[in-house]
C-alpha cells in the first residue's frame, strides 16, 4: 500500500471521531462536532493538530476493542484575529468525550506548549466525566489538567467553553479558568448530577435546573457568559479575544479605528434623576464615556447591583467596574462583592486599567448578609483593588457612603485618581440617619420634633453630602461636570500609561476566602 495514502487514511478515519453515526446524532441535539467547533473558533485554516494518532492504553471491560485516533479530543494550536492560541476540543462521539489518561496527556501537552510560548488556552468543554474503566489513572489525568490550570492563572488567558456535559472532577478545570462561557439547553456543570441529589437529599431537580447555563448565571455565579448555540458562544469568545492581551507580561490589542457620538457629551448630564433617590442604569453613564458599541459585560445576569465589564477608551481596552442604582439600589452586599473582586484581579493580572464608576449608599445590613460572610466577602472586594497596580481612575457619580465609599476604589486604598461629579453625596451615612444621630437630643426636645428633624437633615445634606469637602482635603483630586468625564479618563489614561507601582516582595498576599 502507498505510505502517503496510509497516512491520508488514517487521518481521515481520525477526523471521523467516533463514526458517522454519532456525528449525526451531535448534530440531531444541536451540538457541532469537536472539529466543526475549532474551525469557527479559530482563523481560517490556522489550525496545527497535534496527537491526531493519540490511543489509549487500557484493555479491561472491552476498552481494548473500542480504540479512536485522538482518544476523543481534539488539540493543538492555531490563531485568532492573527494571535496565537492554543486548543483543546472534546469529542462526545468518542465514549462520551470521557477523560483517559491519554486523553488528559494531550491536554496536558498543549498547557506546557501555551506556558511556554506565553499565549491563551482555550477549551471547548463536551465530555461525560473520566473515563471509569480505566479508574484512578483518570483521575490523576484530571489532576495533571488541575495543576496546569492552576500554574497558568494569572500568567496566561484561560477561557472555558463549556457546550455539553461537565460533571464531577471534570468541572473544577473550568473552575480555575479566567472565564466560563455555557450554551442554553445543551450544557451543564455539577459535581454531584440529579441521580445523586435524589439518593442523598431527596430532591428532584432536572440537569438544566441544577447545573444549567441559566443557572450558573444568575444563582451561582460560575457562568459568565451565556449563549443561546455553539455557534453564536464561539463567535463570543472570539469577540472578548480582541480584549485580552496575550500574557501577563504584554498590553491588550490597541485599535487605531473607533467611534465615538459626540452627541453622548451632552446626553451624559441628563442621565441622573432630579431627585436623588431614584434609581437611573449605570451601563447609560458608562455607554457615553467609552467608544461606542465597546461594553463587553461579564457576569451580566449575577449580582445584579454591580455591573463589570470590559471596553474601550480610544480603542485601548480598560476594565469597568460600576455600582447599579436600578438594581437594589446599587449597594454591595456578597455576590457583587465577589464578583467584582475576580474581575478586578482579572484586570489587574493582565495589565488592563481600571475605570470605577461609584454610586453606592453603603453594604447591604440583614442577619443573611452577616452570618454568611459579607464581613470577609466586602473584604475580597477591597483587597483586589487595594493590591490593583494597574492605572486606577474612579468617578463618583452620586451617592459615596460609609465603608463601601472606601472599598470602591477610593484614593486611600490607591486610587490613582478620584474625580467626583457636583452631585456626588460623599459622607459617613445619608444625611437622614446622620441627623438622626447627631441631633438626636434636640430632636427629641424640640417642640415639632418631625420639623427639627427636617432641618437637622437639611444641615448635614449642606455641609457634608456634596463633593467639596473631600475635594478640600485632596481625597477627590477634582469635581468636574458630568460632560467632561470622557476626556478627563481620556487624558487621566494616557498620563498613566507609564505606571509602575512596585509591590513588597513576598511569596503572595492572604485574600480573605
Amino acid at each position: 500500500m502507498d505510505l502517503n495514502q496510509k497516512l491520508i487514511d488514517k487521518r481521515e478515519t481520525s477526523k471521523l471521531g467516533g463514526g458517522l453515526k454519532r456525528i449525526e446524532a451531535q448534530h440531531s441535539k444541536g451540538k457541532l462536532t469537536a472539529r466543526e467547533r475549532i474551525e469557527l473558533l479559530l482563523d481560517e485554516d490556522s489550525f496545527n493538530e497535534m496527537g491526531m494518532f493519540v490511543e489509549h492504553r487500557a484493555t479491561k471491560f472491552g476498552l481494548d476493542k473500542q480504540t479512536y485516533p485522538g482518544d476523543g479530543v481534539v488539540t493543538g494550536f492555531g490563531t485568532i484575529h492573527g494571535r496565537l492560541v492554543y486548543v483543546f476540543s472534546q469529542d462526545f462521539t468518542v465514549l462520551g468525550g470521557s477523560l483517559s489518561e491519554t486523553h488528559a496527556e494531550k491536554i496536558c501537552k498543549i498547557m506546557d506548549l501555551a506556558m511556554k510560548n506565553q499565549a491563551p488556552v482555550i477549551g471547548l468543554n463536551d465530555s461525560g466525566g473520566a473515563r471509569i474503566q480505566e479508574g484512578v489513572v483518570s483521575l490523576a489525568g484530571y489532576a495533571d489538567i488541575f495543576y496546569r490550570n492552576t500554574k497558568a492563572s494569572g500568567f496566561i488567558p484561560q477561557l472555558s467553553v463549556i457546550m455539553g456535559p461537565c460533571a464531577g472532577g471534570a468541572v473544577y478545570s473550568p473552575a480555575l479558568t479566567d472565564f466560563i462561557f455555557m450554551v442554553e439547553d445543551t450544557s451543564y456543570m455539577f459535581v454531584t448530577g440529579p441521580n445523586v441529589v435524589k439518593t442523598v437529599t431527596h430532591e428532584e431537580v432536572t440537569s438544566e435546573d441544577l447545573g444549567g447555563a441559566k443557572t450558573h448565571a444568575e444563582k451561582s455565579g460560575v457562568n459568565h457568559f451565556t449563549s443561546p448555540n455553539d455557534v453564536t458562544v464561539l463567535k463570543e469568545v472570539r469577540d472578548l479575544m480582541s480584549y485580552l492581551p496575550q500574557n501577563c507580561q504584554s498590553l491588550a490589542p490597541h485599535t487605531t479605528k473607533f467611534e465615538f457620538d459626540k452627541t453622548k457629551i451632552d446626553r451624559i448630564g441628563q442621565i441622573l434623576p432630579a431627585n436623588s433617590t431614584l434609581p437611573y442604569d449605570i451601563r447609560e453613564v458608562i455607554d457615553c464615556v467609552i467608544d461606542d458599541n465597546s461594553f463587553r459585560e461579564v457576569h451580566k445576569d449575577f449580582a445584579t447591583n454591580i455591573v463589570v465589564g470590559f471596553a474601550r477608551v480610544e480603542g485601548r481596552t480598560i476594565g469597568v467596574v460600576a455600582n447599579q442604582p436600578m438594581s437594589m439600589a446599587g449597594v454591595l452586599d456578597i455576590d457583587s462583592s465577589r464578583k467584582g473582586a475576580r474581575f478586578v484581579r482579572f484586570c489587574d493580572a493582565f495589565n488592563i486599567p481600571l475605570l470605577t464608576f461609584e454610586d453606592v449608599p453603603g453594604f447591604l445590613p440583614g442577619t443573611d448578609q452577616e452570618w454568611n460572610g459579607i464581613i470577609v466577602h466586602g473584604a475580597k472586594l477591597l483587597y483586589a483593588f487595594s493590591e490593583a497596580t494597574v492605572p486606577r481612575i474612579t468617578i463618583i457619580t452620586r451617592k459615596a457612603y460609609g465603608g463601601a465609599f472606601d472599598v470602591m476604589n477610593s484614593k486611600n486604598i490607591g486610587a490613582d485618581l478620584n474625580f467626583a461629579w457636583p452631585t456626588a453625596e460623599i459622607a459617613v451615612m445619608g444625611a437622614k440617619g446622620a441627623a438622626e444621630i447627631i441631633f438626636k437630643r434636640e430632636i427629641s426636645d424640640a417642640t415639632d420634633p418631625e420639623a427639627k428633624w427636617k432641618e437637622k437633615e437639611t444641615e448635614y445634606a449642606n455641609m457634608f453630602a456634596n463633593p467639596y469637602r473631600a475635594a478640600e482635603r485632596g481625597i477627590i483630586d477634582d469635581v468636574i461636570l458630568p460632560s467632561e468625564t470622557r476626556n478627563k479618563v481620556i487624558a487621566a489614561f494616557k498620563m498613566l500609561e507609564s505606571k509602575r507601582e512596585e509591590i513588597p516582595p513576598k511569596k503572595h498576599g492572604n485574600i480573605p476566602m
